[in-house]
């Protein structure tokens, strides 16, 4: 089984995927005039704005399941690896694919607003229409048992609970949560996400406090390595732009395909604004959280780098696995066998807010493919979740190398399927942003922006149709 993952991996992960990603980046930026630059400040002002409603979430709650999903073990045992792979270079990779991503995530997630639909009473959208079945397959069958993976793994060592056990808490918790309903997702990730990302910075922030002095060495090792300046690290290269390009896209999701999911499902007046709210997830996990764990690891020189020869360039740290192990290190500076707690704590709420996402997201797609049989949906939704949860259970006591394998093998499979299909559909999301734009010159704010895709020349966007109609027919009557 794991050779087969391997050699699947090695196809899938080529560097053809590492150049399409870069280069969707690159022409997604270009395109919308590097709106993670022009447009920050909106970004951050629409995170808090909007409401729930019955139909949608709010767009705070659309964030938070978005980051949910994107903030998971790959902030912490991921951007370990990425430094013990391709070495600390690969973390500048890391912010690169960030800062491009965001262009490519308002794009996808814009599109996951304009063609969402309402199913029993609730919004659903994303790339349904062209990788609902991948989707479903990596979300509900791969994913899951990296992030319970990792979960069990930490729990184990800090704690010395057996996986078993483990994992069948997290089934459990896992099973009360998703058998709720979206709104019960929505509001438990609205509840941890802050939470969890803020005692994690806050920690990463009085780490860093105690090795100020690092700090300068810290970040010229980081430039240096990343374009081979770094005489030990220059025969690394291509393993840092690649593990840092995968890695960053495990973690942040830019152009994956699962933001749009969470997108969909908030209440907007114009499908742009919670595209530049998602395009904000992207810098919130990999510029905050993987960041954070960098830095912990690099000031506190906790960490070894891999020789693809044999052997370690750096080696720092003697029979550490890669993973957490570098995270649990790193805090341990803080306070002596305070690390192996704290990151196994912290990768549950990430990990399992993580598998919650993956869940919503795999139901969305159900929902498309099933949406004209009631009946077939809710049965086809409920063996998906009992699947799920048996994955969640299967990942917390196999392996961790064929855990990580499966799931790089669902986000490549996804990435390649959903950054192709936005490079064909990219000009309708530059329409939304350029209508968006043209409005707000005009004066209007987030509770009057309108959305007219007739007007735009964007067909089968139908929720949007009905929305303009119902309100037409509403100001006739008051006329």
């Amino acid at each position: 089984m794991q050779g087969i993952v391997d050699s699947l991996n090695g196809i899938v992960w080529s560097s053809a995927l590492v150049y399409l990603c870069l280069g969707a980046g690159v022409y997604f930026s270009f395109r919308t005039r590097f709106l993670q630059i022009r447009h920050f400040k909106d970004m951050a002002k629409y995170l808090f704005g909007g409401s729930a409603s019955d139909e949608g979430v709010s767009s705070f709650q659309a964030f938070a399941m978005s980051v949910a999903g994107r903030v998971g073990t790959g902030n912490i045992a991921g951007v370990a690896t990425a430094i013990a792979m391709g070495g600390p270079g690969a973390i500048f990779w890391m912010w690169v694919i960030a800062f491009l991503g965001s262009g490519s995530s308002f794009v996808e997630c814009a599109l996951g607003q304009v063609y969402k639909e309402e199913i029993d009473g609730e919004y659903r959208g994303g790339p349904a229409y062209y990788i609902a079945v991948a989707t479903v397959i990596a979300m509900g069958f791969f994913l899951p048992g990296v992030q319970s993976n990792s979960i069990a793994s930490s729990v184990e060592v800090a704690f010395g609970v057996n996986p078993g056990i483990t994992g069948a808490v997290l089934a459990a918790l896992l099973a009360v949560i998703i058998f709720g309903g979206v709104k019960r997702i929505s509001k438990t990730a609205e509840i941890i996400v802050p939470f969890m990302a803020g005692g994690y910075i806050i920690i990463a922030l009085i780490i860093l406090i105690i090795n100020i002095s690092e700090i300068p060495a810290m970040f010229a090792l980081i430039f240096k390595s990343a374009f081979g300046a770094k005489q030990a690290f220059a025969g690394i290269l291509g393993m840092a732009i690649s593990w840092g390009v995968k890695r960053g896209i495990y973690s942040n999701e830019a152009g994956q395909g699962t933001g749009p999911q969470a997108a969909a499902a908030a209440e907007v007046t114009h499908p742009a604004i919670q595209g530049l709210v998602q395009a904000f997830a992207v810098y919130f996990d990999t510029l905050f959280v993987c960041s954070a764990t960098a830095f912990m690891i690099l000031s506190t020189g906790k960490y070894n780098v891999y020789n693809p020869d044999g052997g370690f360039i750096v080696e720092n740290l003697p029979g550490a696995e890669i993973g957490p192990a570098y995270t649990q290190a790193a805090v341990d500076t803080l306070l002596p066998n305070f690390g192996s707690a704290f990151v196994a704590i912290a990768l549950f709420f990430f990990a399992f807010s993580t598998i919650m996402a993956y869940y919503y997201i795999a139901e969305t797609n159900i929902a498309y493919l099933f949406r004209k049989g009631s009946t077939n949906r809710h049965i086809v939704i409920n063996l998906l979740r009992i699947f799920l949860i048996g994955s969640t259970f299967y990942g917390a006591i196999r392996t961790a190398a064929l855990a990580w394998g499966l799931g790089d093998l669902g986000v490549g499979i996804m990435a390649w399927l959903n950054v192709i299909a936005i490079l064909i559909l990219g000009n309708i999301g530059i329409k939304v942003l350029k209508d968006w734009e043209e409005q707000k010159a005009m004066g209007r704010n987030i509770d009057t922006f309108t959305f007219e895709p007739k007007k735009l020349d964007i067909k089968n966007a139908d929720y949007w149709i009905e929305v303009n109609k119902r309100k037409a027919d509403r100001d006739s009557v008051v006329s």
